[in-house]
């Protein structure tokens, strides 16, 4: 069997082997249920139903960096949840029985061999994260201001110290990539340490969009004329934050551009690049098992005669993890961020031939 049936073949399995899984651990350490509560058999299948998707994305692109790098998320998450490293390590070991028993022999000798390797690294990968904001730059200094605020619940506190940032001219590009962009993954990061909720979050999250829409009028005032762009997220991919800056960058460069956001199904997005008469299409993607549906998303473009000329840009963390993979899923390039698509989309478009 390819990487793609075996991915296909663990996919298919996924809700037994996970079902498999927790039923293994608890049998193992009926403690669990004293330790953990009720909740705590949901949270192990549910657990493992991830581990698993991310397992599959990592064998269908045979990249064992996005599963490794998964890893290094999930320590810090569990550990910082009261879950011990030797619990971690258990549930791997189970993980490769299940794959034995419900694999085909080959299919299960490739994916245990994701897991173990996996799991041999754990114990030296790091238990916490550095902080996104540092140093004492004005910026830097402005972006703390700015979590603070948001972390107290005060928008409209956070809102005003950007607006008087940009009235004092502080360019927007810079408040883009000095505030929102690291305040967001500090944002993050104080989640996946357990220091902040899910609702904080999402807060936080919400108010950052509305304080960035309270810029329009600095990105939306110049002629355009550069390009055409439709921006998404493929449908289930509710992080949108980085697509959306993205499409500002190309707005404040000239382009007119068309932002469908979140979780945008397949016949939206082919919708939208025909009635706009699209020369770049951007596809982000923050998770790394929603690969396959930014690939699916690009198969559909290619095969839709309206859209045969659009160009296609993809970013987002898998991509800047493995800058190859953009080559894997047929895209025509790749960009780390938003200045850098801007280029990337202009440099294709000069190099596409002429009609």
């Amino acid at each position: 069997m390819n990487a793609r049936e075996i991915s296909a073949a663990l996919e298919a399995r996924r809700p037994a082997i996970a079902e498999a899984v927790a039923a293994r651990q608890y049998a193992e350490h009926p403690e669990l249920r004293d330790r953990y509560g009720p909740i705590g058999w949901q949270r192990t299948l549910e657990d493992a139903n991830y581990n698993l998707a991310f397992l599959t994305q990592a064998i269908a692109l045979e990249n064992p960096a996005l599963i490794a790098d998964y890893l290094i998320w999930l320590k810090v998450v569990l550990l910082r949840r009261r879950v011990r490293l030797q619990d971690l390590l258990d549930h791997f070991a189970y993980l490769q029985d299940g794959l034995r028993q419900h694999l085909p022999a080959d299919a299960a000798a490739t994916a245990c061999a994701y897991v173990a390797e996996g799991a041999r690294l754990l114990p030296a990968m790091p238990d916490d994260l550095p902080a996104f904001i540092e140093g004492n730059a004005p910026i830097s200094l402005l972006a703390h201001q700015y979590l603070q605020a948001l972390l107290r619940g005060e928008r409209h506190v956070a809102s005003r110290l950007v607006l008087d940032a940009a009235t004092g001219g502080t360019p927007v590009k810079e408040l883009y990539l000095g505030v929102f962009q690291p305040c967001q993954r500090e944002i993050g990061r104080l989640w996946q340490t357990n220091q902040i909720s899910v609702a904080q979050e999402h807060y936080c999250t919400a108010a950052t969009q509305w304080v960035m829409s309270q810029l329009y009028p600095y990105i939306f005032a110049g002629d355009k004329g550069a390009g055409r762009l439709v921006a998404t997220c493929i449908a289930a991919e509710l992080h949108e934050i980085g697509v959306r800056m993205v499409a500002d960058f190309f707005e404040m460069e000239g382009w007119d551009t068309f932002y469908l956001g979140a979780n945008t199904p397949t016949d939206s997005v082919l919708g939208a690049l025909a009635e706009r008469r699209a020369d770049v299409l951007g596809i982000s993607a923050t998770i790394t098992y929603h690969v396959g549906e930014v690939e699916r998303l690009i198969q559909a473009v290619r095969a839709e005669p309206a859209c045969r000329d659009v160009l296609i840009l993809v970013g987002g963390y898998p991509f800047n993890l493995a800058p190859d993979l953009w080559r894997r899923i047929g895209a025509d390039g790749w960009a780390p961020d938003a200045q850098t698509a801007v280029e990337r989309a202009r440099e294709l478009l000069a190099a596409r031939p002429a009609a």
